[in-house]
């Protein structure tokens, strides 16, 4: 009798069952490609990035450039926000649950650093900071966590060396002119920005008794800043000639935004910020603000840089550096289309 035919193929009983005896295999094989079983590859590797603000331009940038080194890598980015403790280790419980082998974290609080290093050591997550570096109680750097951030002090202190020609350049009164400084101090990088400011303000000749200082307690809300920023203007109706600086963009903007609720010419005001990313819609507008600088920052860097030196530390176990260091660059209505443009970024 003939043997039953299959598109064109003679089946036998040895065949079938060798077949089905294979079928496990193949169907082992299939589920283990690219899964926990198998050698591990790109889209094995899932890192998160949180940040205390995912509605502040900057932060927004570097989950840009974090999901290009994404893409380039292969690897799944998970995009959480914290804005205060408890966000905080619900994202790394979230994170831990999806299988994430790493994290980036820009911490709302600073002085969370024991907690996050201890979260992540049970859930066996990879830890790096960007931004604002993590620290203990006593505030003291956790070293073994390493660490992207800014020249705080520098960048500071070119904030204040702007500011200083600016007002030379302007021909101001130094009797008639004072320095709103939108202070963060909790934050240590804040700090270092602000103290840099001043201190580079002073070391111009700039009077230090017209250096007024005010607690700003949402560093990315304008509105907060513009609340902060209308104490000293009510303190201080002598004053003719305003500069303002602060830990970032917003902060400054605060501070202008108050003065033009008050009739203040723009003419009379000097704000240089820090960041580059919010600022920049007022150096884009036809009628002159009291914006008048930013240092820009390199979000491409702490975005693409932190999420490509974590992917390297989990699939090869290269370890990042354990600090990291960025400047920045003075941009204005001249430059700035420019110089945002050479980082990636949508003037």
């Amino acid at each position: 009798m003939p043997r039953p035919m299959l598109s064109g193929l003679t089946v036998t009983r040895r065949t079938v069952l060798a077949s089905l005896a294979a079928l496990p295999l193949i169907i082992a094989a299939g589920c283990n490609n690219g899964g926990a079983g198998s050698a591990a590859g790109a889209s094995d590797v899932k890192i998160g990035f949180i940040v205390k603000s995912a509605t502040e331009p900057w932060f927004q940038s570097e989950w840009q450039f974090a999901d290009e080194a994404a893409k380039k890598y292969g690897f799944t980015l998970v995009k959480l926000p914290a804005t205060d403790a408890d966000q905080l280790m619900s994202a790394l419980d979230n994170l831990a649950a999806q299988g994430a082998q790493g994290v980036i974290v820009c911490a709302p609080d600073t002085k969370l650093g024991p907690s996050i290093v201890a979260k992540c050591e049970e859930k066996n997550l990879k830890l790096m900071s960007v931004d604002d570096r993590l620290v203990d109680a006593g505030g003291k750097p956790l070293d073994k966590v390493p660490h992207l951030g800014i020249s705080a002090s520098e960048i500071g202190k070119s904030v204040g060396e702007a500011i200083a020609a600016e007002i030379k350049t302007r021909g101001w009164n130094a009797a008639e002119t004072g320095a709103a400084v939108l202070t963060v101090d909790e934050i240590e990088t804040c700090r270092l920005r602000t103290d840099g400011a001043a201190g580079a303000l002073e070391a111009s000749g700039f009077n230090k008794a017209n250096i007024y200082r005010t607690p700003w307690k949402a560093p990315n809300d304008i509105n907060t800043a513009v609340d902060a920023a209308n104490i000293v203007l009510t303190q201080h109706p002598n004053i003719k000639h305003w500069v303002a600086f602060s830990s970032n963009d917003d902060g400054v903007l605060g501070f202008v935004r108050a003065s033009e609720q008050r009739n203040i010419a723009a003419k009379d005001v000097i704000g240089i910020g820090i960041n580059g990313t919010s600022g920049k819609d007022d150096l884009k507008k036809a009628t002159l603000t009291g914006f008048h600088a930013s240092i820009l920052l390199s979000p491409k860097t702490h975005g693409f840089g932190t999420a490509e030196a974590m992917y390297k530390w989990i699939k090869e176990g290269t370890a990042p550096t354990a600090e990291t260091y960025t400047k920045g660059t003075l941009i204005d209505r001249k430059n700035f289309v420019e110089a945002l443009k050479a980082e990636g970024m949508t003037p």
